[in-house]
């Protein structure tokens, strides 16, 4: 029987008093042309220049709970095959970004070389994880290794993931609408580069860590780092360990736990879109980590972790869109604090600084 990926769902409500990130409702931004659309709109930005990350809530008109169970579930199930099935879809290439990554393939990271990140693995050893990477259909030259071939569940797992897929990419094109409008653009204005869903959908699990395995706080389940795109939606169970950088004076002012808050999505925007805007956007540094023990209790702290799953959609640009600082977010600015460059290669980039062969 495969583990249980837990529902969010189950998880203790808190109130916005108490949320360490800012909580938007999705409802006013779905018709950018209503006056509660345009204060809502203000507010996304606000959240997005003052942290990088907010919760977003009242989403379920676009992908209802349900779906995100059963997206859990089948993530699950997937992870619980034998090795060598998994192996059967692995991702081939950094780029394609397709297929299954064992532990230890990918290091997340700020550095910006292969050698850099090389040198981060040998100090913290590898990230504590295995994904299943999904990309956008039809893209010519990287077909998705799906696992349909092996049995009746790998042909639901694809059509669960599909549909997931494109739902998401709808809440990216309203989101980046709300974000046009708060930076005083026509609602629109981003479409013609997003349309085409150069995403990526990122299945998670984080396998059980034995007490003593997170070396008191050397090894992470996933290294600092920031996301690449423009947004990235993160689905969580209720293990935690997510922490987000704090903002402080020239620079970081230590890391703050992102608590699971049921019925939301944690949003957070990535290194495009901060470059877009000339860092009017934070793209903020973050990371996966021991979560937090319940109890002060010896008896507690020296258990074992336990799995944790979460589903990460990583929005980005149209692979050929030009990204450099948008006019009215440097003029007064001191200049582009960017050069120009096109999604693919800064996203190409990442990849292949990251991603181990």
């Amino acid at each position: 029987m495969a583990p249980s990926a837990t529902s969010p769902q189950t998880m203790t409500a808190k109130s916005e008093a108490t949320a360490p990130l800012p909580l938007i409702s999705l409802e006013p931004l779905l018709d950018p042309t209503t006056p509660q659309a345009h204060q809502a709109s203000h507010a996304l930005l606000s959240a997005f220049r003052t942290s990088g990350f907010l919760y977003l809530t009242n989403y379920s008109s676009l992908i209802p709970r349900s779906d995100i169970d059963k997206v859990f579930r089948a993530s699950a199930h997937f992870f619980a095959r034998p090795q060598p099935q998994k192996d059967l879809v692995a991702l081939l290439t950094p780029t394609a970004n397709r297929g299954y990554q064992r532990p230890g393939r990918e290091k997340v990271s700020r550095a910006a070389t292969a050698a850099d990140v090389a040198r981060e693995r040998q100090q913290t050893g590898d990230d504590m994880k295995e994904t299943y990477e999904i990309g956008r259909e039809a893209q010519p030259g990287n077909p998705q290794p799906w696992p349909d071939t092996l049995d009746g569940d790998g042909v639901a797992f694809r059509v669960t993931m599909q549909a997931f897929f494109l739902k998401c990419q709808e809440l990216h094109l309203v989101l980046m609408r709300g974000i046009a409008v708060g930076m005083g653009l026509d609602a629109h204005f981003f479409d013609p580069m997003l349309h085409v869903g150069d995403n990526n959908l990122r299945l998670l699990h984080y396998p059980s860590v034995a007490a003593g395995g997170f070396e008191g706080g050397k090894r992470m389940r996933a290294g600092a780092h920031s996301d690449y795109g423009t947004l990235t939606f993160l689905f969580q169970d209720e293990r935690g360990g997510l922490q987000v950088e704090k903002k402080g004076d020239g620079g970081g002012g230590g890391w703050m736990d992102v608590e699971p808050q049921p019925d939301t999505i944690v949003v957070n925007a990535g290194d495009l879109m901060a470059r877009w805007s000339n860092d009017l956007i934070r793209s903020t540094k973050h990371r996966v980590v021991e979560p937090p023990h319940t109890t002060t209790s010896p008896n507690t702290i020296n258990k074992a972790h336990p799995p944790r799953y979460s589903v990460a959609y990583f929005c980005n640009p149209n692979y050929e869109a030009w990204i450099e600082a948008l006019p009215g977010t440097f003029e007064e600015e001191g200049g582009k604090r960017y050069e120009g460059i096109y999604s693919k290669d800064y996203l190409y980039g990442r990849l292949n600084a990251t991603v181990g062969a």
